[in-house]
């Protein structure tokens, strides 16, 4: 049985919402309630189309378990506005025309092998809750499921090409900031080189702006001469990952649920394409396009037209989340970026109570950047995975250890590290929580 009840539509009060290519409608806002009648189930409605409190009209693209349902009365400042390639999560009060207060800072989430948007989804509601007017989230979705098989170049193309467009729908941003989990990672790392912009400027040398000087003087008048780094035109802030395999999976236990046996770990190498794609070539270094070195070692250095590492230090904060143990799909080592002998030991372990799971938190300044020679170099595995590390150490980076082990959720603590699903993941809110109180902005 269809039911349909006609509601009454209400102006919105205009405000500066990016505008975006979805519909929109000036007729009655129809309510539809299918209600579908089973011998053995009792009737269900679902609501397609409402209207909220301020008269804007939504659309619910999911129905399934995880979708985003209806907010309830404490999350109601917290907007979630689905555009082509992505959903915008924001404080509606924040971004209303007339705010004293609007926020300047865009952070771009990035999922996973074969994730979605919704992966970040309690991150991104978490972000806002608690920087209201400081933050607006943007959830990619241009490289979902399937499509995350594509490589990590592919990937990293289209990621560009959708932060471009939302850079666009959103006037008056200006800074922005990265966080992405696991191969979501490494395709951020390979945006950014692509949207790294780097221009020069004049100004005056008591100019407050900490840029790079190089000095020049201009018709008797000291001016300065400096470098300005953007990524997408904006201020680079925040570059943080979640279990990241920044050094590919193919080194000794990198992935875990191979428990270390070398043959499993050589025949993965020579077989992960056939699961993953363009993506496993990437993550195990066997992809040779055109003759050069594998794409997880040109990207620890600057290419002709992509600028990684110039990007990479563009960031004020390099952030690495890594998962100490019980994460069977990337490994301690590559996703903190550290060789085995580097690892802390456990009784450096820290016991915090604000944020239980966070064993270990590493700041380097600029200065401790240079890395020492690894006694186990004599492979070319190895040699490898230390060419990576000496390319990222480039920069300084923080690395924050995370542990599950004392919680029932600690098998998969992959995706826990992210809260990728707050009903299974929920043992991980205090890592996210860690991350937005620590978060530059």
């Amino acid at each position: 049985m269809i039911a349909i009840n006609k509601i009454p539509f209400r102006h919105a009060t205009p405000n500066p919402k990016p505008i975006s290519s979805v519909p929109r409608f000036s007729c009655p806002v129809v309510d539809f309630n299918l209600r579908f009648t089973r011998k053995t189930r009792k009737k269900e409605g679902f609501r397609l189309l409402w209207v909220d409190e301020s008269g804007r009209m939504d659309l619910i693209r999911k129905l399934s378990r995880g979708c985003l349902g209806h907010k309830s009365k404490k999350d109601k400042n917290v907007e979630a506005e689905y555009v082509n390639g992505g959903v915008d999560v924001f404080d509606d009060a924040a971004t209303a025309a007339g705010s004293k207060m609007q926020p300047d800072h865009l952070v771009i989430t990035v999922n996973g092998i074969i994730g979605s948007a919704a992966d970040w989804r309690y991150a991104a509601e978490q972000f806002v809750k608690q920087l209201p007017d400081k933050v607006i989230v943007h959830r990619s979705e241009c490289n979902p499921s399937r499509l995350t098989f594509d490589g990590v170049d592919l990937m990293g193309e289209r990621l560009a090409e959708e932060v471009n467009d939302v850079v666009r729908r959103w006037h008056g941003v200006q800074k922005i900031s990265f966080v992405a989990h696991s191969l979501g990672g490494l395709v951020a790392r390979y945006a950014i080189g692509r949207l790294y912009e780097c221009s020069t400027r004049t100004r005056s040398a008591s100019d407050p702006e900490n840029l790079l000087k190089e000095g020049a003087n201009t018709a008797g008048q000291h001016l300065d001469q400096f470098y300005e780094a953007r990524i997408a035109g904006l201020e680079p802030m925040n570059f943080i990952t979640f279990a990241t395999p920044h050094l590919g999976s193919r080194g000794h236990k990198q992935l875990p649920l191979l428990c270390g046996l070398p043959f499993l770990e050589k025949r993965a190498s020579l077989t992960a394409h056939w699961i993953a794609g363009r993506s496993g070539k990437h993550l195990f270094l066997t992809d040779n396009d055109d003759g050069r070195p594998p794409l997880l070692l040109r990207m620890v250095n600057d290419g002709d037209d992509l600028h990684f590492m110039s990007a990479l230090r563009s960031f004020k904060r390099r952030v690495a989340y890594a998962n100490a143990n019980y994460d069977h799909v990337v490994g301690w080592r590559t996703s903190s970026i550290r060789r085995q002998d580097e690892l802390p030991k456990e009784n450096l372990l820290l016991n915090d109570m604000k944020y239980p799971h966070i064993v270990h938190i590493e700041k380097r300044n600029d200065g401790d950047i240079a890395s020492k020679m690894s006694s186990s170099v004599g492979t070319q595995v190895i040699n490898l995975e230390e060419e990576m590390i000496r390319g990222l150490n480039q920069v300084s980076w923080e690395r924050v250890d995370v542990s599950f082990h004392k919680s029932r959720q600690r098998y998969v603590a992959h995706n826990t590290i992210q809260v990728k699903s707050y009903w299974l993941n929920s043992d991980g809110a205090d890592v996210v929580q860690h991350m937005i109180d620590n978060f530059l902005l």
